[in-house]
């Protein structure tokens, strides 16, 4: 590792294979904490390539617990966190949504780093036992319609270098792996960025794939629909910029979107507005991601139509009945 950090410290950038390597050593718990910490913070100090993102996804997607999901039709929908904004669990709240309207959910998260409260936490705090066994994941989608992979339980490197992260209390480039490396290989997906720059990588990767995409960046730095201005989306054949009114909705303040303090703080507020107690800024956005990520899924039906059925799913009790069902089938 010194090695490879003396050539890092003389700005120089990993090329894909070399980056790949590096991870899996990463994984296998050949580096120390020091080293993993000076490892970390160059990707912080400075942008990563394309080159090494895309090598750390290759080791992560090499090492990780491959879950089949046969010919069910999941989307994930997750953020790459590390915005800095402290909103509530939207990425999350919008999950249960789309699994309301029938539209199959594997959504990949973890414990907070950066942040309060994680989608991991949440659930976790909410009584959801998680788990890497393949027959309780395809349960969880026939019953519930959503299931969530729990990032460590799948990727070694993650839980490796989870005490580092911890510790450094900050983003790293693990952030921007995180939506990238879901254990079930699938073929739909909306992404949250935290800057315009990842979303152009994030672009890249991506139209390498055969994958259903969205990647999107509300302009004012939230790495979600936040209403609080417009919002970029890159797709495959998509780049545009939407208003809030668009998608038939009112601008938001920001403190109106903000998260618990606490992951019981976050959690009343989660629930809150799966049983119909919710704001109406705290309504709208996470109908506006869930809306986003069934126009990914489904984009011959349209983003009015996404919208409205997202917005059923909300006001109709039948995503709340979605987590209902998921924590049950979990306990079982």
């Amino acid at each position: 590792m010194k090695e490879i950090l003396n050539y890092l410290f003389e700005y120089k950038y990993l090329d894909r294979q070399t980056a790949r390597k590096v991870l899996t050593n990463l994984a296998e718990g050949k580096y120390n904490q020091s080293e993993m910490a000076s490892f970390l913070t160059v990707f912080i100090m400075r942008s990563i390539t394309i080159q090494e993102l895309a090598g750390f996804r290759d080791a992560m997607l090499d090492l990780c617990v491959r879950i089949d999901l046969g010919s069910y039709d999941v989307i994930d929908l997750c953020g790459t966190g590390g915005d800095g904004k402290d909103t509530f669990n939207v990425s999350t709240l919008a999950s249960f949504i789309v699994a309301g309207t029938g539209q199959m959910v594997a959504k990949h998260g973890n414990n907070a780093v950066s942040s309060a409260c994680g989608s991991s936490n949440l659930l976790g705090y909410l009584g959801y036992q998680f788990t890497n066994d393949q027959d309780k994941l395809v349960e969880l989608l026939d019953k519930a319609g959503i299931c969530y992979l729990h990032a460590p339980l799948f990727h070694p490197a993650m839980k490796n270098v989870a005490p580092v992260r911890n510790d450094l209390g900050v983003k790293t480039f693990f952030n921007m792996l995180g939506p990238m490396v879901n254990p079930t290989f699938l073929k739909k997906q909306i992404v949250g960025v935290f800057s315009l720059e990842l979303a152009r990588l994030y672009a890249y990767l991506y139209q390498q794939t055969d994958s259903k995409y969205i990647i999107l960046h509300s302009l004012d730095g939230y790495d979600e629909v936040s209403l609080t201005g417009p919002f970029k989306i890159v797709g495959r054949n998509d780049e545009s910029i939407i208003s809030p009114e668009e998608l038939g909705m009112q601008y938001v303040k920001p403190e109106e979107l903000l998260g618990g303090k606490t992951v019981e703080e976050s959690a009343k507020i989660f629930m809150n507005v799966l049983e119909g107690r919710g704001t109406p800024a705290q309504n709208q956005v996470a109908t506006a991601n869930a809306g986003m990520a069934l126009y990914c899924a489904h984009p011959e039906e349209g983003l009015e139509s996404a919208m409205t059925k997202a917005g059923e799913s909300l006001k109709s009790g039948r995503a709340l009945e979605a987590l209902k069902k998921f924590i049950a089938v979990s306990q079982n």
